[in-house]
């Protein structure tokens, strides 16, 4: 007959296996952060690397001969060659990458001065950012627009994919619409600031990730739950700041119930933000429930250190004149925004400025 184990002993195992699982969480810990370090480390010198065999490329283009072919002649000798010693990595597409990344990234003094046995000092290159972040930044051509996606990818820790999403949606532009010079240079030089409600509020705002047509007749309903089911994209898109709280927020007045579509909450503006979602041209009626909306959460669900509610109206159509007239003084707490589900062109973004600079004027 088998022993029965005394309970101080099976409590001595547990006490070891607990200790045993605490001492390697803080060991793994230790090892994880290690080896983010190094990929960061290895990631960060070879952008460097890429930056000098693109200053060697550029010298031998500006001191070569000048002949048609000769460049793209060069360029696949070299690449065999480091291919048969480093292997692959170094193909003609690459090395013209590479030649345009120092082309990019080099100080308008090294352009101006580049020899073969002039000594130039590589850049600091942000160790967050690895050569596929760059070779995305490159294809951004104004230097305003690249800049600001360099800190926002920076400051954002943006994977390369959430990084090419943003340059495809045309975010810069966006968001810098609606700024003066001052503001423009801000964006361009800090990226992103959230300092009043404005600055959190995208227009237009694009759902290309639900995978939905433009013209696609569409109920709320289903517009919503599309929007939940993809909400770590929808909030990437909304922008930094934004959390979840509640969908269909019930908000009961004099025995009627109502329903908020979507509630977050801002970390940065320390404000709810109600959103309200419709699959058609914004009306008056829209602005009113928003506004009836905002003023009982001011009212009733504001804790401590919270700022004003904000609401947000999801439309197909807006009017800035109808929500200045209805709105008053609230116009600073309620805002609409079109939404579209595929990537605007630069050009289509253009032409809605245009259009809605001329509104303003009139």
């Amino acid at each position: 007959m088998k022993k029965k184990q005394p309970k101080n002993s099976l409590v001595k195992v547990e006490q070891s296996n607990d200790a045993a699982n605490a001492l390697y969480e803080r060991i793994a810990l230790v090892i994880r952060k290690a080896r983010a370090t190094i990929m960061r480390s290895v990631d960060t010198t070879m952008v460097q690397s890429y930056w000098q065999i693109g200053r060697y490329l550029v010298e031998e283009e500006q001191g070569g001969v000048k002949r048609a072919g000769y460049g793209k002649e060069l360029l696949k000798t070299v690449s065999s060659r480091l291919g048969q010693e480093f292997g692959n990595g170094f193909a003609v597409n690459t090395l013209e990458d590479i030649r345009k990344f120092y082309l990019v990234y080099s100080p308008e003094d090294n352009q101006k001065s580049r020899t073969v046995c002039g000594k130039l000092d590589v850049p600091k290159f942000n160790p967050n950012l690895s050569w596929s972040h760059y070779r995305v930044l490159m294809r951004v051509s104004r230097l305003e627009a690249r800049q600001f996606y360099e800190i926002e990818a920076i400051k954002n820790r943006w994977a390369v994919r959430e990084l090419n999403r943003q340059i495809n949606s045309l975010l810069f532009d966006r968001l810098a619409k609606s700024k003066d010079k001052v503001g423009l240079l801000k964006l361009v030089r800090q990226g992103q600031e959230i300092s009043n409600p404005e600055d959190a509020i995208k227009d237009p705002v694009i759902l290309e990730f639900l995978n939905i047509p433009e013209a696609h007749q569409l109920t709320e309903t289903k517009l919503e739950q599309a929007l939940i089911s993809n909400l770590q994209h929808f909030l990437l898109e909304l922008g930094r700041g934004f959390a979840f709280v509640a969908r269909q927020k019930r908000l009961t007045l004099d025995g009627k119930h109502y329903y908020a579509d979507l509630v977050f909450y801002h970390t940065v503006l320390k404000c709810n933000i109600i959103i309200d979602l419709k699959t058609r041209e914004l009306t008056h009626a829209d602005l009113g429930q928003m506004l009836l909306y905002v003023n009982y959460y001011d009212r009733e669900c504001l804790t401590e250190g919270d700022n004003p509610t904000i609401g947000l109206i999801l439309c197909t159509e807006k009017s800035d004149n109808m929500a200045s007239y209805l709105l008053g003084d609230k116009a600073k707490q309620i805002f609409a925004s079109k939404y579209k589900f595929h990537l605007p062109s630069e050009k289509e973004l253009e032409a809605e400025l245009k259009r809605e600079l001329r509104l303003l004027k009139h």
